[in-house]
């Protein structure tokens, strides 16, 4: 008995498929037809209950049964039955239908009167409605129930914390969706809970976890837009312990700007992951050196140049330049910046250029064709073991780039030079933190020969989500069913997501003098292997350690790699003071004059060019006095080089560079 049940459900579920593939031209022939048989069906179950069975005049019966089958149908073509989808009818729908009988019914007691026939009466046409709607509007809703029981068996169940506008809207998106499928709300206000949104009823908080051993595998959807980060972080306190997986909504704004739908459910936002309040913009702050002026972001492609660019576009410019060298990243993001400006009605000249900040005749006719005023410089190699590995490319992009596309600016007037730095730049232990360092010193030397150009610097630690960061690397992990790899258990970072860090950068630029060095107040550091664990739990996982050797996701110490820290600073020494802005701080630190800094720099050219590793590293803590540079360092293509060197000393194969200066464009 069971095998054959199974086969007949799977029968009946392989039909149901098959229906649901018909073309929506065969699926209303289909109900047309199915209306067509219920119409007279409905009469003469009306006739023959009024009458106890006594159908009199059979002639008129069929006159009346086809004439209210013509009226109904054709009532239901006009009010856009037909067009309806059965999965989704709507009250609108439920009065067509109720029209469209009523209608009938009117029809088939005319024909009674007409002939005489006592049997279709007014009182068989009050039950003939009733027939009608119990056989029309019923097979309805059994076949949508039937559809939906279809598609609900392969949706993972979602419980929506969150009863307001956005849990409601939430709700009616996903009705469509074959991926997800709510079964309930939760929600903290008392007044809602025991009450029904959509057919789901409210649970509170407390019976959260009865939820979801009701139902098996469902996620929490936070659907909380109004509700403050405070408030979100409670939320996901309480949660943790529950080991549920949490999932979140996107930001309205990138539904506005079309780069998400409402029903789009991801991963758990990364700024929910910090736990960190941002604070709003100052406006007079974020405004002062992009609005109504020519903005130019190098690096425009890479994850803070982007955001950068984002925030820029917010604040009416008149004309936003995207300097970038890779040809994808431009392609992505000028189609991006493009649909958000026609979402949201901004005006503003947008430029795509492909360029490398090294090529200074380039960025020199950028500078000049467009007016530029403004320019944040984001291009930067930024990924310590790469950089440690490709030691002359590193300080070449990072050291002699910044030096040209900044010594440019200088040249032509730029009003304000915005260096993008990083943390790793103090006290550095690696070639990337040295070089970015180095690039400071570049930008403070400047300053000295400037009479119109303001050089500065904004300094901040690792950014959420970002290219390389180690979020989205955890996330990739815990979705391959682990391990988590850590570095150490006591590595910590400072954290900020990518908003909140370009929206503190273009702020900070607004207060620049010259030559300033500003830190961004990244509140308080956090242990990576205490976020790897909140990722895990917030993922509907659980840690496997020697406390739990049942859980699911292991946790993996592979040891700090080649000159990594155990925790960064953000400052060289204690010289620091506030400014208008709470989280900005200015730093009062060391600098050297251009007289000593210029001669290592055109040093620095020559060994660059000619692939010494060491002598290269050598001039970078010339500039950088607190890096202790490890000299067995290899750089990859130049070791190999030097393993090619024939018997007299000569490299076999020597990459040619015509250039003569950093920066200088192929002639």
């Amino acid at each position: 008995m069971k095998n054959n049940s199974r086969s007949a459900g799977h029968y009946f579920r392989k039909v149901l498929n098959a229906s649901l593939a018909m073309p929506r031209s065969a699926k209303r022939l289909i109900i047309l037809i199915a209306d067509a048989l219920a119409f007279p069906a409905a009469l003469i179950a009306a006739v023959w209950l009024k009458a106890d069975g006594v159908i009199g005049d059979q002639n008129s019966l069929l006159m009346a049964a086809g004439l209210a089958t013509v009226v109904g149908v054709g009532a239901f073509a006009a009010l856009g039955v037909y067009h309806s989808v059965l999965r989704f009818l709507s009250l609108r729908d439920a009065f067509a239908i109720f029209s469209g009988v009523v209608l009938a019914a009117v029809a088939a007691t005319f024909v009674g009167d007409l002939t005489d026939n006592a049997a279709i009466s007014y009182g068989t046409g009050a039950i003939f409605v009733s027939c009608g709607l119990m056989s029309l509007g019923g097979m309805r809703l059994v076949a949508r129930h039937l559809f939906n029981l279809l598609i609900d068996g392969g949706a993972q169940p979602l419980i929506i914390y969150g009863a307001g506008d956005s849990g409601r809207t939430t709700s009616l998106a996903l009705a469509p969706s074959r991926k997800f499928r709510a079964v309930a709300f939760v929600d903290d206000k008392v007044s809602l809970q025991g009450t029904r949104i959509g057919g789901m009823k409210v649970y509170a908080p407390s019976e959260l976890q009865n939820l979801l051993k009701r139902h098996p595998g469902a996620s929490v959807l936070l659907a909380l837009s109004a509700a403050s980060r405070a408030r979100r972080q409670e939320v996901l306190n309480s949660l943790a312990p529950l080991g549920v997986h949490v999932r979140s909504l996107p930001n309205l704004s990138e539904v506005l700007a079309g780069r998400a739908r409402v029903d789009d459910i991801r991963e758990l936002d990364t700024s929910d992951l910090l736990g960190r309040v941002p604070v709003a913009p100052v406006t007079s702050l974020f405004q002062a050196c992009v609005h109504e002026k020519s903005v130019l972001v190098t690096g425009a492609g890479g994850s803070i140049g982007s955001e950068i660019c984002r925030q820029v576009l917010n604040n009416g410019p008149k004309r936003l330049v995207l300097f970038e060298l890779s040809e994808l990243a431009l392609y992505n993001l000028e189609r991006e910046l493009r649909e958000k400006c026609e979402v949201e009605g901004i005006k503003v000249e947008l430029v795509p250029l492909l360029g490398n900040v090294q090529h200074r005749g380039r960025l020199r006719a950028a500078l000049q064709a467009y007016g530029v005023q403004t320019v944040y410089h984001a291009a930067a190699y930024k990924h310590v073991p790469i950089v440690e590995n490709n030691v002359v490319e590193g300080i070449e992009n990072n050291v002699l780039g910044t030096w040209a596309a900044a010594e440019v600016a200088l040249e032509e007037g730029v009003e304000l030079f915005m260096l993008v730095s990083t943390d790793k730049a103090v006290n550095p232990t690696n070639v990337m933190g040295a070089t970015k360092r180095a690039a400071e010193m570049v930008l403070q030397g400047l300053q000295q020969r400037s009479t119109k150009t303001r050089f500065a610097m904004v300094r901040f630690g690792n950014v959420l989500a970002s290219s390389g960061s180690v979020v989205p690397l955890f996330q990739e992990q815990i979705r391959r069913g682990g391990p988590v790899t850590v570095t150490h258990p006591d590595v910590i970072r400072y954290f900020m997501t990518i908003r909140e860090a370009a929206q503190l950068v273009i702020q900070a630029s607004a207060m620049a003098q010259g030559g300033d060095v500003f830190v961004l107040d990244m509140g308080q550091p956090v242990r990576i292997v205490e976020l790897a664990r909140r990722m895990i739990g917030l993922m509907g996982h659980t840690v496997r350690d020697a406390a739990n050797p049942n859980g699911d996701i292991e946790i993996q110490f592979m040891g700090l790699r080649p000159a990594e820290k155990l925790y960064e600073e953000l400052l060289i020494g204690k010289n620091v003071s506030g400014t208008q802005h709470p989280m900005i701080m200015r730093a009062i630190e060391h600098m050297l004059p251009w007289t000593t800094v210029q001669p290592v720099l055109n040093r620095m050219v020559e060994a660059v060019r000619d692939g010494d590793t060491s002598r290269a590293l050598q001039l970078v803590q010339g500039l950088v006095v607190e890096y202790r540079p490890n000299l067995a360092v290899h750089d990859l293509l130049w070791n190999a080089i030097a393993a090619n060197r024939s018997s007299d000393g000569k490299v076999k194969a020597l990459p040619a560079r015509k250039s003569k200066r950093a920066g200088d464009a192929p002639t």
